[in-house]
């Protein structure tokens, strides 16, 4: 009683005083320390009653009670709270809220505030409830937050549609950063923490939000004229809005993808794999830095540039990825020998280079058929810069896919290894048998399995006299090492080194074993017809007059005309060449025969994976549908290659016809594992 007079006495008193918060915030700031001693004056009374009859935290907090507030069962300090809310706030409220809210706007304009004025009246609204367990900030809620956060946003309203009239898109950015800044300030010095973020929010839905149309039509031309601050700007204030920085990322990866198919199609000069590595590697060089710079390494604006590097580094030009082909070719270059030698710390560093650019290929088996076939082509003519790089490389390779990617390209490795020493065991076999093989032979027995070679379609013919010995007595070799063996001479990837003897100076020249075998056929004539190389050498028409003309072209042999069937070839006695080493038609390269070659059987190798995907999720699941079954094989196949729908369908068709699957025949959509 004596409580509810003396706060009715006050009330009085500050409604007469000319600055009714000031007379409000020092009453308050009297009653509520009275209130504090009187509450330890009657602390037994709290002690031995009062909480005997309260319901516990747990209860308030989590019960389902709904328990009123009642004057007889407050703590002593609770129940002065309570009559200063009743008969103090209540009659107040509609002033004290007109009142802060002026202030405010005041403090918005420039105007002096007090702040600890301020902030202790409005403190004293949710001080006056904070022994309420549930929702302790209502009452401020109730009677002051809900009424100031939509007059800020009306306020924040008419502010952003001023801006806009008076300032152009970069200078509207400037002007709100500075408004969010100092609304945020003027939060913390007056407002309860609560209240903090639902300002924040109001003023970025009022100035932002609303307005988002208006950033959305500028970031593009930004982005194109790499205006960082004004970037920089609009990644701030569109950050916090939910989706709102969804547009802004999308244009960022239609940039980057621009600027890497612009890269791609303006490949030019001779050296085009290491100028294709160069560019995928320069130019995401410049949006990284624009990532890390203006939009402090968003996660989400990575992963926008790792899909516009993918974009770009597997973007199909007239139907066809060149990416992987381009790729290999830049690690022949690198790993074959050279006049110019790098130190191994640069030769590692390019390496590297190309395996972040491989990171992002799609078509990674079709890389690995192109790689192992310089690989084979360096082994074979033995042209690797050195072993040690080559095992470098595959270990790269390894960390990158797994095992499985490079089990064939280690077992080439092995094979070389075993050739060394198959080499050194028929020597010693041929100084047992005291057979004189009569010319250096140099053998490399390879598995058809791990090595790409092709094993038949290559033209036969007549093995020249001087390499029959050698080939026959390897066979017998070889037949009584190992038993069942059957080994394929692979004619076509041989090579000679042949001593030309009837000239003033003396050539060594390496050829290939058919072009050893035609001049082989001069040794004791100067002129063949067309007709009797053919039947000496028993290669067919076709082939034979594709190795004459290159004999011809290097001015070897000479004839006239077109060559035909009636052409006759004179062995050139006045031949000279500056150099006294040097190769002819040598297959070091490619052949654009050997890449379609490449294509076709990566062809077959992924009707095949996919077909054993098929079978192995089906053989887990039982029973699966369509979607799921599909979806799946994608996930499955993308550490190799992204897996055609169309194709992933066919598979499906072909293991169905023999009778790996089946459809159910009560859902359409679905299929059954046949066991």
């Amino acid at each position: 009683m004596f409580s509810r007079k003396h706060v009715e006495t006050l009330l009085q008193t500050v409604l007469h005083d000319d600055d009714i918060l000031a007379a409000y915030h020092k009453y308050w700031q009297q009653y509520s320390q009275g209130a504090i001693y009187v509450n330890q004056l009657f602390g037994y009374l709290n002690t031995a009653y009062i909480k005997k009859r309260k319901l516990s935290d747990a209860d308030l907090i989590y019960g389902e009670i709904n328990f009123d507030t009642n004057e007889q069962e407050l703590e002593i300090y609770d129940l002065f709270l309570h009559i200063w809310k009743r008969h103090m706030i209540t009659p107040l409220q509609g002033q004290l809220t007109t009142l802060i809210s002026q202030e405010i706007m005041k403090d918005r304009n420039g105007g002096a505030v007090n702040q600890a004025v301020l902030h202790g009246v409005l403190d004293s609204f949710v001080s006056i409830e904070a022994y309420k367990k549930r929702e302790p900030v209502q009452f401020y809620r109730s009677i002051f937050e809900d009424r100031f956060l939509q007059e800020t946003g009306e306020y924040y309203r008419q502010v952003a549609s001023q801006l806009r009239s008076e300032h152009n898109c970069s200078e509207y950015m400037e002007k709100v950063i500075q408004k969010i800044r100092h609304e945020n300030m003027r939060s913390r010095k007056f407002l309860h923490p609560s209240s903090y973020e639902k300002v924040s929010e109001e003023i970025q839905n009022k100035l932002v939000d609303d307005h988002i149309q208006l950033f959305h039509a500028a970031c593009e031309e930004m982005l194109h004229l790499d205006r960082r601050k004004d970037l920089s700007n609009m990644y701030s204030l569109l950050k916090p809005i939910q989706n709102g920085l969804n547009y802004l990322i999308d244009k960022v990866e239609n940039a980057i993808k621009r600027t890497g198919l612009e890269a791609v199609q303006n490949l030019k000069g001779k050296n085009i794999p290491c100028t294709f590595v160069k560019s995928m590697l320069e130019f995401p060089k410049k949006y990284s830095e624009l990532i890390r710079i203006v939009f402090n390494n968003d996660l989400k604006f990575i992963q926008a540039l790792d899909k516009a590097c993918v974009y770009a580094i597997n973007v199909k030009i007239k139907g066809e990825c060149k990416s992987p082909e381009l790729l290999a070719k830049y690690y022949d270059n690198i790993l074959r020998q050279s006049p110019k030698e790098i130190s191994e710390m640069e030769l590692d560093e390019k390496l590297d280079n190309g395996i972040t650019v491989f990171r992002y290929l799609e078509d990674k088996d079709l890389y690995q058929r192109f790689y192992s076939r310089f690989l084979a082509k360096r082994l074979i003519y033995n042209l690797s810069t050195s072993m040690d790089a080559e095992e470098s490389m595959i270990n790269k390779l390894k960390q990158a896919c797994g095992y499985e990617f490079t089990n064939k390209l280690h077992q080439m490795f092995t094979d070389m290894s075993i050739s060394r020493d198959l080499k050194k065991k028929f020597e010693n076999f041929c100084r047992k048998k005291k057979f004189d093989i009569g010319l250096g032979f140099s053998i490399l027995v390879l598995q058809a399995g791990a090595w790409p070679i092709r094993q038949s379609g290559f033209p036969t013919f007549a093995i020249p006299r001087e390499l029959e010995k050698s080939v026959q007595m390897f066979e017998t070799f070889y037949n009584n090492i190992f038993c069942g063996r059957k080994l394929i001479w692979v004619h076509y990837s041989c090579m000679a080194v042949v001593q030309f003897n009837y000239l003033k100076k003396l050539y060594t020249v390496t050829m290939g074993t058919y072009h050893t075998a035609i001049l082989l056929l001069f040794n004791n004539t100067d002129s063949l017809t067309f007709q009797e190389l053919k039947e000496t050498s028993e290669l067919p028409e076709k082939d034979l007059k594709k190795e004459l003309q290159v004999l011809v072209k290097s001015r070897i042999l000479l004839t006239e005309g077109e060559i035909n069937a009636y052409s006759e070839f004179i062995l050139n006695r006045n031949y000279s060449n500056k150099k006294l080493r040097f190769n002819i038609n040598v297959m070091q390269k490619i052949t654009a025969k050997e890449v379609e070659h490449t294509n076709r059987a990566v062809d077959n190798d992924r009707k095949m994976y996919l077909e054993a995907t098929i079978v192995r999720i089906m053989k887990a699941r039982k029973c699966t549908r369509h979607i799921l079954l599909v979806n799946e094989v994608i996930k499955q196949s993308k550490s190799r290659f992204t897996p055609n729908v169309n194709l992933i369908k066919k598979c499906i068709e072909v293991l169905i016809d023999r009778n790996f699957i089946e459809r159910s025949l009560s859902k359409p959509d679905e299929y059954n594992y046949v066991a």
